[in-house]
């Protein structure tokens, strides 16, 4: 059993990893698989992002051993080494340390253990499908970016404190767009032939505002600060919905961020916002229709066994409890909501064959309720 202080050093040390690997990421290389890692866990806090992304660069999906096999009918490979997150302790508090903490929580984060999760790739089973494999294919299609595109912009000029304009390029002196914090409003070139790189200027410049603007908590970065934040919110919204623009923005990135004590601080501030940029393109993508149907047999319920049927139903409940995304969770409520229509259908099916089979079994009479008597 190690010691306390041994458990202390190992904590620190997982910690002081995902530190070193963030300062290397001034490589371009590297810091592609940086944000790669970002745009594929936007849900978890940055901490355990760069926890995640110290111990496996190459880990996309990632959850505990036993939600692998509730939730996702997969099974952790022998032998597979454990990526360690940190997960917060809490604890009830009683009435005096309430007054100490001069708080009316009933409940408060005393400190964080290290739980065990694992990637897909330590995994064997049904495959797993995310959201970014359903709009793929289609968004590869110019046509369908600029959907998406001109979506966004309405969606942007919809909002009271934000506007949207387009101007021609020759006018911008060389520029793909700007944000204006005097103004809050946001200038794309309307004639960019490119229309994955136009989408791409427009999510930067929306980093911008929600980042720089006049009311924001970084307006005061340093230009080089912003710009790399900015162009690192658009390169992992655009990996989200599958167009690679790499080629732009890391060359893009790399001018602006040489100082490495920019990196871990600059990246740490762009969670939100590149959250809120992937939920809005996903939310667009669905009401365009560009995300493509579900193809897994998972899905197709008719299909499943019983057994299957019951381990999607508890998969199901389990993540609807540990959702914390209010659109995730109405989803996953919805799947729950069919998955239990089905085992009401099959077990309605189930006894009506059986009473047919079996005709001498008296039938419930429906009146008989009301004549009993107490």
């Amino acid at each position: 059993m190690p010691s306390k202080a041994d458990v202390k050093a190992w904590k620190s040390q997982l910690v002081a990893q995902a530190e070193q690997q963030i300062l290397k990421l001034t490589d371009s290389d590297q810091f592609k698989r940086y944000l790669n890692t970002l745009a594929k866990f936007h849900h978890y806090s940055v901490r355990n992002i760069d926890l995640i992304y110290a111990q496996n660069p190459q880990a996309t999906q990632v959850a505990g051993f036993k939600q692998w096999q509730t939730a996702f009918n997969r099974t952790v490979d022998r032998g597979a080494k454990a990526i360690r997150i940190a997960a917060p302790i809490i604890k009830k508090l009683t009435p005096a340390e309430q007054k100490r903490l001069d708080t009316t929580d009933d409940r408060a984060i005393v400190g964080y253990r290290y739980l065990p999760v694992f990637d897909v790739s330590q995994t064997s089973g049904e495959p797993v499908l995310s959201a970014k494999d359903f709009v793929k294919e289609n968004l590869a299609d110019h046509q369908n970016v600029t959907s998406l595109y001109n979506a966004f912009k309405d969606y942007l000029n919809q909002q009271p404190d934000l506007k949207v304009s387009e101007v021609p390029l020759a006018t911008l002196n060389g520029a793909k767009g700007y944000f204006q914090p005097s103004t809050s409003e946001i200038v794309i070139g309307g004639d960019e032939p490119d229309n994955a790189l136009k989408l791409k200027t427009l999510y930067h410049e929306y980093a911008h505002s929600q980042l720089h603007g006049l009311k924001s908590a970084f307006k005061d970065r340093p230009r080089a600060y912003q710009e790399t934040q900015a162009e690192a919110v658009a390169y992992v919204a655009m990996q989200n919905i599958g167009v690679d623009t790499s080629k732009y923005s890391l060359g893009y990135v790399a001018t602006w961020a040489k100082d490495k004590a920019v990196i871990h601080s600059a990246l740490s501030e762009i969670q939100q916002v590149s959250n809120k940029v992937i939920e809005l393109s996903d939310g667009l993508t669905k009401q365009l229709g560009l995300q493509e149907a579900q193809k897994d047999p998972e899905h197709d319920l008719k299909k499943l066994s019983a057994q299957d049927l019951n381990k999607s139903y508890q998969g199901l409940q389990l993540q609807v409890k540990q959702s914390t995304n209010p659109q995730q969770k109405s989803e996953l409520k919805n799947q729950l909501t069919d998955v239990h229509q089905e085992i009401s259908d099959r077990t309605q099916k189930q006894l009506q064959a059986f009473a047919k089979q079996n005709p001498k079994i008296k039938q419930p009479d429906p009146e008989s309720d009301q004549s009993l008597k107490r």
